[in-house]
């Protein structure tokens, strides 16, 4: 028998606050009043039975600000229902792992009427979202209060809020108890150890915690390269052309590192119960829009958009878009080539120590081009998949992941192609690669974590003296919390971390045999890396939502193929050096076949066979037809 929850009571009369709602300033009582009803209204009147306050009562609003900040949780009874609802995967006493359901509640490990820790704040806040953005209209025409924001039965309410900006933002609550005990097991103290991977997952979701154990395995995977690439750096500074051994360990390296990553990440995620989780059907996407009608799979009234017109803006003006970009990238590019030919005559006509430091500033300039037009593009792409309307938010990631990927490839590692297969300079091609990965570095350290570190601290400043200027008998510290959570930049996600990575993994799989040192500079990055990013998740964004995630989705999917193309790139190398041309100094046809022979009896050449959309893409791809679902 399944239990309802009008047959239980999910009443309290106080509760802890997990998830902050904020409205706009100007938002009109009925309006607040009407979303109130709705929250704390019974599932079976077509609410979300949850638990919901102001910050402020009506005293403390007449004398402070901040009035439309109002407070989102839930009893414990509701929260166990709710991770029914979602299909929570729990550990059982006879340590198998099944969907958790209220009525066999004793059955999972951990459980107890008096434990309140069965489930982790994470997944009692991801649930909270999940009740919030269910919660449908059914009869309303309009928002109360604003008859120009139009409903329609079934439309989510919170994504319509948002839309509208009646709703400023809606965003979890730190436990600062509970983050004080990560952080020291975290990233306070600076010391070569394991990351408390299971400790993220619980405050952070499984997303993140998946994001930080893949860096943490692929720091590791570098170190081998590292330790070989040191003194073949320092014993063949200058020979400039053996780098076969390396280039064939190289090529190697970068195909099975994903391979054992595959089943790392299959054993964790088996282990936090989201490999097993059932995929729950895609809702449309917050910003996808067109003629209201009848969706003939689900039966249900939503926006209907044809897909020709999404196809006519994507190969009409987004293809045409993107190509003209990498039109630009490549005269950049060129650009870049003249002024390195102008710094080498400038230093081989004087032969100054100051033209031999000149040599390293066309590189310097053009990898910080190269970041700025990676940035400026990645706000282009993500206005025209927007553009493009998207029903299912899958696609829009695969269409912007595909748009950025392939710019960012270009940008970053065209002037090593041609250096390399082109002018086949080495000597060039070590200093490019070099001043390449350093620079992006050091840059990527400074904007994602340095800068909004510094900002953050300043605001928290202000807002510590603001509160201890009050003279108000309010609770200090919960609302000091929200104060200062509110203005914290919000995490967009993974995306940028993945593409750091993804980069990184370029420049030491594709053209590290010329440069032995990008391995050992991509470990000491990414160490500093961990402690940053840490820090940037605990202290500078607000805290994310959780979201269960059984792989790292599209990602290995992009790894894969960089994989590929290290493979392809490596043993072209291999077949251009030296060493390999003296063993067939008459026949050319031989040395090519042999390589052709070499590149396809490599793991990572066959990484596409099998069936896609399983375990590559994870939870953020979709196998179906988009305008089907």
């Amino acid at each position: 028998m399944k239990v309802t929850l009008s047959a239980l009571d999910t009443s309290e009369s106080s509760f802890m606050p997990l998830v902050v709602i904020e409205f706009a300033q100007d938002v009109k009582e009925e309006t607040k009043e009407w979303l109130k009803n709705r929250i704390i209204a019974p599932k079976k009147d077509g609410g979300a039975q949850l638990l919901f306050r102001p910050l402020l009562n009506k005293y403390e609003q007449e004398t402070l600000e901040n009035k439309n900040l109002y407070l989102v949780g839930a009893s414990k009874i509701r929260m166990l229902l709710g991770a029914e609802a979602v299909g929570l995967v729990k550990e059982c006493n006879d340590n198998t792992m099944r969907a958790f359901t209220y009525r066999t509640r004793q059955n999972f490990k951990g459980f107890d009427d008096t434990n309140d820790d069965f489930l982790t704040m994470a997944e009692c806040q991801f649930i909270i979202k999940h009740e919030l953005e269910n919660l449908r209209a059914k009869d309303e025409k309009m928002i109360p209060g604003y008859p120009q924001a139009k409903l329609y039965p079934g439309k989510s309410l919170l994504r319509r809020l948002l839309t509208s900006g009646i709703v400023i933002q809606v965003f979890p609550l730190h436990d600062n108890e509970a983050l004080k005990k990560l952080e020291d097991t975290w990233y306070t103290r600076f010391a070569l150890k394991y990351q408390p991977i299971d400790s993220i997952r619980g405050y952070f979701g499984e997303t993140i915690a998946l994001y930080f154990g893949f860096l943490e395995y692929f720091t590791f995977a570098l170190i081998p390269m590292a330790v070989i690439g040191l003194p073949y750096y320092l014993f063949v500074w200058e020979d400039y052309d053996k780098y076969v051994i390396f280039a064939s360990f190289n090529l190697i390296w970068s195909t099975l590192i994903l391979e054992v990553w595959k089943r790392g990440c299959a054993n964790m995620t088996y282990r936090w119960g989201t490999l097993l989780m059932k995929r729950k059907f895609e809702e449309p996407r917050p910003g996808f829009h067109g003629v209201l009608g009848i969706n003939s799979i689900t039966g249900k009234e939503e926006p209907l958009y044809p897909s020709y017109k999404r196809q006519l803006r994507i190969y009409l003006v987004s293809l045409p878009f993107v190509c003209l970009c990498l039109y630009f990238s490549l005269y950049v590019m060129m650009i870049y080539f003249d002024l390195e030919v102008w710094a080498l005559g400038l230093h081989e006509n004087s032969g100054s120590e100051w033209t031999s430091v000149l040599l390293y500033v066309p590189s310097i300039i053009y990898a910080i081009v190269i970041e700025i037009m990676n940035r400026l593009y990645r706000y282009a792409a993500e206005f025209l998949t927007s553009w493009e309307n998207h029903r299912l938010e899958s696609a829009y990631q695969n269409h912007l992941i595909l748009k950025v990927l392939v710019f960012n490839f270009l940008n970053c590692f065209a002037s090593l192609f041609y250096i390399a297969f082109v002018l086949k300079d080495m000597k060039l091609l070590r200093q490019s690669l070099a001043t390449l990965l350093i620079t992006s570095q050091i840059l990527n350290q400074i904007v994602e974590s340095l800068l909004p570190y510094w900002l953050q601290r300043k605001h928290g400043v202000r807002v510590k003296r603001k509160v201890q200027a009050l003279k108000v008998d309010i609770d200090a510290t919960l609302y000091e919390q929200v104060i200062l959570e509110k203005e914290m930049g919000t995490y967009l996600g993974t995306f940028d971390d993945y593409l750091e990575l993804f980069l990184q993994f370029g420049y030491v799989s594709l053209f590290s045999c010329v440069y032995p040192l990008a391995a050992a500079f991509a470990v000491l990055n990414n160490f500093t890396e961990v402690n940053s990013d840490a820090l940037k998740m605990c202290r500078v964004f607000k805290r994310p939502f959780s979201e269960p995630s059984a792989s790292i989705g599209v990602w290995q999917l992009a790894f894969e193929t960089m994989s590929v193309i290290s493979v392809v790139t490596n043993c072209a190398l291999i077949g251009m050096s030296p060493q390999v041309n003296a063993i067939f100094p008459e026949s050319k046809a031989d040395l090519i076949l042999i390589v052709v022979a070499v590149e396809h009896s490599t793991p990572g050449s066959s990484v596409w066979q099998g069936t896609p959309g399983k375990v590559r893409c994870g939870g953020s791809c979709s196998t179906k037809r988009e305008h089907k679902e």
